[in-house]
């Protein structure tokens, strides 16, 4: 009969066990984040409280694991607790980003805080604000520099001027057109 050999096959199955505990814990925090997603991409109410309801079952798994991953970084027999500190780590950072998500499901849209908050824009209406703004600006611009040919071509008085690189009022009045025709087409982007 062999001393020790009880210890060692404990040790070998409690290995395996942190290891399938291990894979679970970063397919858990994969799926956290997969639905993490869907909650602020989703379009609808309904939707919206499905995914919360699948988050918060989620994160309640993670923490199951956490427990146990705790309860193995305290055993001295454990001799490489980094894979089991890193995949705490994980969980902890996932269960914060829950408690701001969950701050958010309890605000209710017409309390006192909900009605205080900011409301919250769309990223994709976000881009489309600061095209929108880019456009302004460069219409605004274009206006400047209609409003300046215009002005150079009445200082000309429809006399050409003289010396190299000279425009004449007909090359002003091109790019005028030239920049209303920009003109109209970017207000009619302005308008979609």
């Amino acid at each position: 009969r062999r001393v020790g050999c009880g210890a060692m096959g404990t040790t070998r199955k409690l290995q395996s066990e942190i290891d399938r505990t291990l894979k679970k814990v970063q397919e858990g925090v994969e799926l956290f984040d997969e639905i993490w997603n869907k909650v602020y991409s989703a379009t609808n109410a309904n939707q919206k409280e499905k995914y919360e309801a699948d988050l918060k079952k989620e994160i309640k798994k993670l923490q199951r694991y956490r427990d146990d991953i705790k309860t193995w970084i305290a055993k001295s027999d454990i001799k490489d607790k980094r894979p089991l500190t890193d995949a705490r780590k994980a969980i902890e950072a996932e269960m914060e980003r829950f408690k701001v998500c969950e701050k958010e499901f309890k605000t209710k849209a017409f309390s006192k805080e909900g009605l205080g908050q900011a409301r919250k824009e769309d990223p994709k209406e976000a881009e489309r604000n600061k095209t929108r703004k880019w456009l302004t600006t460069a219409l605004s611009s274009l206006q400047d520099q209609i409003d300046a040919l215009e002005a150079e071509i009445e200082a000309m008085g429809g006399k050409p001027k003289k010396g190299k690189g000279a425009k004449s009022a007909e090359d002003l009045e091109g790019w005028v057109e030239k920049h209303r025709l920009h003109e109209r087409r970017g207000g009619q982007i302005l308008c979609m």
